[in-house]
């Protein structure tokens, strides 16, 4: 490029900084997630609940607050996409492996997310009504066959 399209130049830059950004956080540390329900919700705790932000200290240190930000609700959306393209019995078994890998018990956390139901706040935010309620029901059905599972067993 030359000098003549500076506006160019910066774009190409911008969006070649979001794309290393982009495999630097899968790489580094969705890839090491074991399951996409666990980066679903770690992905949603890096979003600011008062602003909608993502926000990823060393992520913006290396690149810039908007380029983190932008990559991480990507990295949100699409695998909140690929989840809910996954039948109920992979979304099932993915749901078991991210519950096991939990510091407590499943009767404990089966519980606790009846009761206060945390899951719900997992969605991206550009997400539409259906792909909510499609995740939801999904979701709360899955859980409740835990839930019977879970009471069953000795």
């Amino acid at each position: 490029m030359s000098e003549e399209y500076p506006i160019e130049q910066e774009l190409d830059s911008s969006h070649g900084h979001r794309n290393r950004a982009m495999r630097d956080v899968w790489e580094r540390t969705l890839s090491k997630i074991p399951s996409l329900f666990g980066r679903l919700a770690y992905l949603a705790a890096l979003r600011n609940e008062n602003t909608g932000k993502y926000e990823h200290f060393g992520l913006s240190q290396i690149y810039s607050e908007e380029d983190a930000h932008l990559v991480l609700e990507e990295s949100h959306e699409e695998s909140f996409r690929e989840w809910l393209a996954y039948p109920l019995e992979p979304q099932k078994r993915d749901l078991e492996k991210y519950l096991a890998s939990l510091e407590a018990e499943l009767p404990t956390v089966l519980d606790a997310w009846a009761k206060v139901a945390p899951y719900r706040q997992l969605s991206p935010a550009r997400a539409t009504r259906a792909e909510r309620e499609l995740y939801l029901s999904d979701l709360e059905l899955i859980l409740s066959l835990l839930r019977s599972e879970a009471s069953s067993s000795p």
